[in-house]
């Protein structure tokens, strides 16, 4: 209720204080809310419900206005083409450092958070052989000969092949049973009724803060009446059942397994991921347009990455949006007349389909996404569980406070804000900034609204309100560092700005290191483990790139200190040392900046850099024999697909058009971590030309 929302968390130094007043106190907005604006009616600009939509019962949300836009100038497309070859002297050593063109008093250097516009975006490459083909796009490992590639795509899928020999059950996939499957019994499957009960407690407890796609009283209600009767479950229900028993299993360690279900892990997760595969297949997933049997599905594939390859997981995402599109989730529930119930229901799921496909595109290594303007689904509202039913014929009261949605929901807030900062995902947002005030005066707005509408209420005493405040504060310290590394990408920053760049990324690196070290947190270690701050790529790949090119900015001990962060990352996230492509040209990376600029003083290698040069060489002799074996056997010092200086003709490629960028983690209904893989594709080869130049 409104009467017990309290600010508990102060907000950032140098917030806005207004930001800080009494909650019971209505607040006015600095412009007008959205459905005021849609119906162009008059708006008297309240929190958190302005009057026209209270009276009229509508959903009532504020956004930032867009700053007004303005007509691009010859003059300013001739300062970009200067800059461009101002770019490509001083990389050849024709140009001073120090010298900086303008032309009719604009700058040369804007301030953008992608490395190119809209239109100057292409695609990646095609690696062919044997009648085989595959897309890559925009990663790290485009900087790789393609040879090198080719390979680790290669031993991913040998390794997929094996695990297929050794273990068929497991690797086997919803999709190619569907296709050659056929309908079985799981009642052998089903757990008893206390299991099923400590099962779903687990994932209440552990799984569903992050998720919200379950409306906990009426599967309550469900997990009662199937664990007691499995025999009359529907193929729905069953398929739900499942998928929440498995996500249980994935979020539990092995210490809990033993002494709760008296059986390992491994054992628990194998029955489950089986039985929740053959349910999915017995509901004809393929066909169906039930919500529920799409709850299912996700909640499957968000508790499967480690079962298959990159791959096959984002072919899997793209069924579950496609059957998400035949069910309409793209079209919001209200405007099609649905009930209050079904319409936040749908919201919730829809915000978790399109991030989830979003991020699988990701590590798949190919960019494909919905646009926004293919949909217009509204963000479900902050409330409790319990404010909605089955039924029920009134919208629910938004709170104002921490409610359950309180995670999502500030994931969604910032979000919408690196939505609107993306060329490749608004075509009307302010992508690109004439200069760094500019540029803050937005990433200010986003700061006090994420803090007026959430942070301000998290008690970081408890463990979800800790992460919510960790995810959306690195989130607002992403968007500073990304506008700060234009001028370390256009070569034009100084000593001070690389400085600056570093410490953010820092930053973002020290806030990972608190959540990971957290001791409150362990019942969310499955979401934990992987990286899920804004932010965190950028940051680790920043903070490799100056350790390999730019140490000499730092001193000895900021040199140690930055080294101990990736040692920290690499221990608190075990996936690094795992074999997907991506993970592969990381450590590449760390192994490049280790041998440039290891820490003074060091005398046995630590343990990570052993680890990755001790996988690399395993690859190498597993692959004895091939030339491309021969050529990464060497040192990476020989590899001219890393070292070689850029030729002339290479950076005109370079600074024109590129890859495009692939953004990752939750949003406005999007993949928003913002990595632009485009963007440190082309600075770090940029750092090899200087390397080597």
């Amino acid at each position: 209720m409104h009467a017990n929302a309290r600010a508990i968390l102060p907000a950032p130094a140098g917030a806005d204080p207004c930001s800080k007043a009494a909650p019971s106190s209505p607040t006015t907005m600095s412009y007008t809310c959205r459905t005021c604006v849609r119906r162009k009616v008059k708006c008297d600009r309240l929190t958190p419900r302005c009057s026209s939509c209270r009276r009229g019962n509508h959903e009532c949300s504020y956004q930032v206005p867009f700053p007004p836009t303005r007509k691009r100038k010859a003059s300013e497309d001739l300062a970009d083409r200067v800059a461009r070859y101002e770019r490509i002297l001083r990389q050849h050593g024709l140009l001073d450092a120090d010298t900086q063109t303008r032309v009719s008093g604009i700058s040369p250097d804007p301030i953008s958070f992608h490395y190119t516009e809209p239109a100057a975006s292409t695609t990646g490459r095609v690696l062919a052989a044997k009648g085989t083909s595959r897309y890559v796009s925009g990663h790290p490992w485009n900087n790789f000969g393609e040879e090198e590639v080719r390979r680790v795509f290669e031993e991913e899928e040998q390794e997929q092949r094996e695990m297929t020999i050794t273990s068929e059950r497991l690797v086997s996939d919803p999709l190619t049973d569907a296709l050659m499957g056929s309908r079985r019994s799981l009642l052998q499957y089903h757990p008893t009724h206390t299991e099923a009960l400590l099962l779903w407690h687990m994932h209440v407890e552990s799984v569903e803060p992050f998720c919200k796609i379950l409306h906990i009283p009426s599967t309550s209600a469900m997990i009662e009446r199937v664990s007691h009767h499995p025999e009359l479950a529907s193929d729905a229900d069953e398929c739900l059942v499942f998928a929440i028993y498995q996500f249980a299993v994935y979020a539990m360690t092995d210490e809990d397994c033993e002494q709760k279900l008296g059986q390992p892990r491994s054992t628990l997760s194998r029955r489950y991921h089986s039985a929740a595969q053959q349910a999915l297949v017995n509901a004809a997933f393929l066909k169906t347009s039930d919500i529920q049997v799409l709850q299912a599905l996700v909640l499957f594939l968000l508790s499967s990455r480690q079962y298959y390859d990159s791959q096959t997981y984002w072919i899997l995402t793209g069924v579950a949006v496609r059957i998400g599109q035949r069910i309409g989730l793209h079209q919001d529930g209200e405007k099609l007349g649905m009930s209050p119930f079904d319409v936040q229901m749908r919201r919730r799921l829809f915000y978790q389909l399109i991030p989830l496909d979003g991020r699988a595109s990701q590590m798949a290594g190919t960019v494909v996404f919905i646009p926004p303007d293919a949909w217009d689904t509204q963000l479900p509202r902050n409330i409790n569980d319990e404010q909605i039913w089955p039924g029920m014929t009134e919208a629910p009261r938004e709170q104002q406070g921490a409610t359950q949605m309180i995670f999502c929901l500030s994931r969604a807030c910032v979000g919408r804000f690196f939505a609107s900062m993306s060329p490749h995902l608004s075509s009307t947002g302010p992508w690109k900034f004439d200069s760094l005030p500019e540029a803050e005066s937005v990433i200010g707005a986003a700061e006090r609204e994420v803090e007026d509408k959430y942070i301000r209420y998290c008690d970081i005493v408890d463990p979800l309100h800790f992460l919510t405040v960790g995810l959306a504060r690195a989130g607002i310290t992403a968007m500073r560092l990304r506008v700060r590394l234009t001028r370390v990408r256009n070569q034009t920053a100084t000593e001070a700005e690389m400085r600056e760049v570093f410490h953010l990324a820092q930053k973002i690196l020290d806030t990972d290191a608190a959540v990971s070290a957290h001791s409150g947190l362990e019942r969310y270690r499955w979401h934990v483990r992987p990286f899920f701050l804004w932010g965190t790529f950028d940051s680790f790949i920043s903070v490799l790139t100056t350790l390999w090119t730019r140490a000499s900015v730092l001193s000895p001990v900021e040199v140690e200190g930055a080294w101990k962060k990736v040692e920290q990352v690499y221990c608190n996230h075990d996936e690094l040392l795992g074999t997907k492509p991506l993970y592969v040209a990381l450590r590449r990376l760390t192994l490049k900046a280790w041998d440039a600029h290891a820490p003074s003083g060091t005398g046995t290698e630590p343990g990570f850099i052993a680890t990755a040069r001790s996988l690399r060489m395993a690859k190498s002799k597993a692959m004895e024999g091939t030339p491309a074996a021969i050529r990464n056997a060497k040192d990476d010092r020989d590899d001219p697909a890393i070292s070689r200086a850029p030729s002339a003709t290479d950076l005109d490629a370079m600074l024109g058009p590129v890859a495009e960028s692939i953004d990752g983690e939750m949003g406005d209904g999007i993949n928003f971590d913002a990595v632009d893989w485009a963007f440190w594709d082309q600075l770090i080869q940029y750092h090899q030309g200087y390397e080597d130049g």
